[in-house]
């Protein structure tokens, strides 16, 4: 599939036809989103945490995902694992602070969950949140879609 779409696109290039291509990655309105694109959603002293479409898009496909164990400190801004693609490793960071309470065991039989679903099957963490305050310190979908425009407009 990627050498069809890698054709197409040097195919339209010595065409000169210009090809669209994919638009900017999607963000979700209800999370909060970590400068190092991950994405957090609290409900009540729990949140959920995994990385964003746009880092996930960056990335290309995800082969593995090192998770932390259950019960392991996580903090605001530090590393807890690490995503391996076909392109990279990215550390994973935390965008608050607390325990983690479960791991999307899922990921470790399929980490392109990442890939097609990061905001919903591709959930890497759950915290039980141990300083709420620091979600004021993260983007909301806004200042997240912006960062990433400016971002990519950078490279």
């Amino acid at each position: 599939m990627a050498s069809r779409l890698l054709w197409a696109s040097r195919a339209a290039s010595y065409l000169r036809i210009s090809v669209f291509h994919r638009g900017f990655a999607s963000v979700v309105k209800d999370l909060k989103y970590l400068d190092s694109h991950e994405w957090v959603k609290v409900e009540g002293n729990s949140a959920t945490v995994g990385i964003t479409d746009h880092a996930q898009d960056h990335l290309g496909d995800v082969v593995y995902v090192e998770l932390p164990e259950v019960g392991a400190p996580v903090s605001h801004g530090s590393s807890f694992g690490a995503v391996e693609s076909v392109k990279a490793t990215s550390d994973i960071n935390s965008p608050i602070s607390g325990k983690v309470v479960e791991v999307n065991e899922e990921l470790n039989s399929s980490p392109g969950l990442i890939n097609s679903s990061p905001y919903d099957k591709g959930w890497i963490i759950k915290v039980e949140v141990s300083n709420s305050g620091e979600l004021n310190s993260l983007m909301d979908a806004d200042k997240y879609t912006k960062f990433c425009e400016e971002e990519d407009g950078s490279h």
